[in-house]
């Protein structure tokens, strides 16, 4: 089987990025909402017209990840938006990175969230931003082996349902050092 390609999401991508993003959301959480939290969620959350939005943004990049033709993961950056009094919008987001379960643990994530924070870091250095639910605990490792660190929380809502999120930040300094490291150091983690 030939390695899965990551390439930058475009406007033709977007029924592909919206399905392939309702599907992991459902496939990772969605045991834990009640079926209208989760519809009202995914309604709003990987809507076509959002998801066009996003694409057409140029504060915003997406990829996808494919094999054999297939979307099998996807990331989304852009300008921050979590709900902290330091974050602004010149900081960068990961927004989301998922992969469907088949692809997780391979060193996937690890090569596509390098490249989502090449793309946020090509103006210059800039603090990185990023939500993860309360209970990915596996997720926290990841990011907290790349210098990622809490400094917050809030409520995230599915529906009637709120899921307490961590506010995870890598500083713009930090992250200079840590990128490096991460070239020379970890060329296909986990």
């Amino acid at each position: 089987m030939p390695d899965p390609l990551i390439r930058r999401a475009g406007p033709a991508d977007a029924e592909t990025l919206a399905a392939i993003g309702a599907e992991t959301f459902v496939e990772t959480f969605g045991h834990l909402y009640p079926p209208p939290d989760l519809a009202q969620f995914l309604a709003e959350a990987y809507a076509l017209e959002r998801t066009r939005a996003d694409l057409a943004d140029p504060a915003k990049a997406a990829w996808l990840v494919e094999a054999d033709g297939e979307a099998v993961g996807y990331a989304l950056a852009g300008p921050c938006g979590l709900p902290h009094a330091e974050a602004t919008p010149d900081c960068g987001e990961l927004k989301r990175i998922y992969f469907r379960k088949a692809w997780q643990g391979g060193g996937l994530g690890a090569r596509l969230f390098e490249e989502t924070l090449a793309w946020l870091q090509a103006r210059g250095p800039r603090t990185v931003w990023i939500g993860v639910w309360s209970e990915n605990h596996g997720a926290q490792r990841f990011y907290a082996r790349r210098g990622f660190e809490k400094v917050g929380e809030y409520g995230f809502e599915v529906g009637a349902t709120v899921d307490r999120e961590y506010i995870l930040r890598r500083d713009a300094v930090s992250f200079t050092a840590a990128g490096a490291k991460l070239s020379s150091n970890e060329h296909n983690p986990a």
